[in-house]
């Protein structure tokens, strides 16, 4: 396996930063705010978590991650870092658009 890849499946989140867009974005689904937490703190000990279906963007979001809150839900995010994530989008499908 390579070194990266590895890197990547045992590294913990330790900060995430949530782009303005996300934070508009996130207040539509409050209704989901205990689902959406518990998904966040699953990501944050493990963002390769099978549960999350964490997969790699590509067109005009590579670069970008994203991973699943359920069926319907999902979030947009980078690495800044190592430990540290940005949070750009909250929404449907829709938000790869």
């Amino acid at each position: 396996m390579p070194e990266k890849l590895l890197i990547l499946l045992l590294m913990k989140i330790k900060e995430i930063r949530y782009s303005s867009v996300y934070i508009k974005s996130f207040k539509k689904y409050s209704a989901q705010r205990k689902t959406i937490d518990k998904k966040i703190n699953i990501f944050m000990a493990n963002p390769f978590e099978k549960s999350l279906r964490t997969h790699k963007l590509t067109g005009r979001l590579s670069g970008f991650w994203s991973f699943s809150i359920n069926y319907h839900l999902r979030i947009i995010f980078y690495f800044i870092a190592e430990n540290v994530v940005g949070f750009v989008n909250i929404g449907t499908h829709g938000i790869y658009k």
